[in-house]
Parts: C-alpha cells; structure tokens; sequence
C-alpha cells in the first residue's frame, strides 16, 4: 500500500467533523478546500438541528466510470420546513453521450443539452447551497458516486461527504421485503423501497419521476416523513447517515 492511500485510509477511519479537517488541509482546489472548511455538524446534532439539503441527479446510466450526470436537483430543508424558495435545478452537458434509454426516462434530450453549461460552469451556485448542509438522497450509489466521479474529472480530486439514504432507511425498516416462492404462494407480496412507493406508505401525494427538482423535493418530503413516523426529532444524526 502505497503512503497516499495509507493517509486515504487514516483519514476515512476518522469522525465526519475530523474528516472534513483533514481533507480541508489535504485538499488542492479552493472550491473543494472551501466545502470542507465549511464545516459537518457533530455527529451527536439532533436531527431537529440539522441542516439538510435534499439532492438528486438524473443520468445517462447507473454506472459512474461510463456514464454522466444530465440533471441536478436540490433543496435546502429541515425537518420543520422545506426551502422552496432556495430550490435550484441544472440541466448539463454530459461528458458522455445520451442514450435513448435515458432520454426515455428522465425526457432530457440532445437539444436541451446543446446550448446546457458543463458541470464546471456551475460548482459554484451548486456548492453555495451544499456547503454545511448534510445531503439527503433515496439511493446513494447514483448520487455519490457520481459526484464524486464527476469530480475527479474536472478537479482532479473527488469529494467525501456524509449523507442520509431514505431508501436505505426503507431497506432497514423492511428485511424481509423480498417473499420467498412459499410466501409468494400464501398471497405475501414484495415491498418496493423505490421512491414513489416509499412516499406512499407515508400517504404522501404522487409526484412525477425522473426529474431531479421534483425528486429532491420528494426526498425531503420523505425523510420528515420517517422521522415523524420511525424515529425522533432528538435522534442523532449519526444514528441515520452513512
């Protein structure tokens, strides 16, 4: 093992807050340094204390090495209220090419992107909103792994953050959402832990899928949802982000 991942692993073994430290002062791009600078709150922080923003790429793939972010949404919340009025959402240049798969899904095409900024045209209104704030997202792997990709692209350097994973909290909450045949035939159905049906469970309204804007307002809207419901305002944060 070489000593710069030898200094990767000393690092990620560390508490978010010390995590951000370090990174703050091993960090070569001032946009990045400055995110870590801004701050993680404590990992003891009560949920009812945390400032959160609910975030969520649409892309042309679920792999991050082959495929690139078309869209972002994001929110600034809490768990008393959501910030529509700070609300942002971008449409992207991919590095990579659209497929008709994904134009498929999330309706973005060739001609919204031709004239659409790269992702580089836009880190600095995107970091205002995500610095000191704890992301909130339904499936990680999209949106951390491409971010961090994406990153890695443009900066030179990727990018570590904590989050709260909604699906993630619906997987924990459901274990046993995959019936076996036998279940199966004794009338026992599947739970989906997607986000739509997630919202459901909560009586929270139908929104459509696949844009990054309603998806992060859905997000938001979810994760107060399983709070009221499973946890409490007083839960720490560190009993819930990964």
């Amino acid at each position: 093992m070489s000593s710069e991942e030898q200094a990767e692993n000393s690092v990620t073994r560390l508490p978010w807050p010390e995590q951000f430290k370090a990174l703050a002062e091993q960090s070569k791009s001032p946009i990045l340094k400055a995110y870590y600078e801004s701050g993680c709150v404590s990992p003891e922080t009560p949920l009812s204390e945390v400032p959160f923003v609910a975030l969520d790429f649409e892309t042309t793939g679920l792999d991050a090495n082959q495929h690139s972010i078309v869209s972002i949404g994001l929110v600034p919340f809490t768990l008393d209220g959501i910030q529509l009025g700070k609300a942002r959402h971008w449409i992207v240049r991919p590095k990579l090419p659209l497929h008709q798969t994904s134009i498929t899904i999330h309706g973005i095409t060739h001609s919204d992107i031709d004239q659409a900024p790269d992702l580089n045209d836009i880190l600095k209104d995107l970091f205002a909103s995500l610095n000191g704030r704890i992301p909130v997202v339904h499936y990680r792997n999209i949106e951390r792994s491409f971010f961090d990709v994406a990153l890695q692209w443009r900066l030179g350097e990727g990018i570590r953050f904590p989050l709260i994973d909604t699906m993630a909290i619906e997987a924990h909450l459901h274990p046993d959402r995959n019936p076996s045949r036998w279940q199966q035939l004794l009338g026992k159905k599947p739970v989906s832990i997607r986000l739509a049906d997630s919202r459901l469970r909560y009586g929270l309204p139908h929104y459509a899928a696949h844009n990054a804007l309603i998806d992060a307002v859905a997000t938001a809207e979810l994760l107060q949802a399983q709070v009221l419901h499973h946890f409490s305002r007083d839960t720490r944060v560190a009993d819930l982000w990964l």
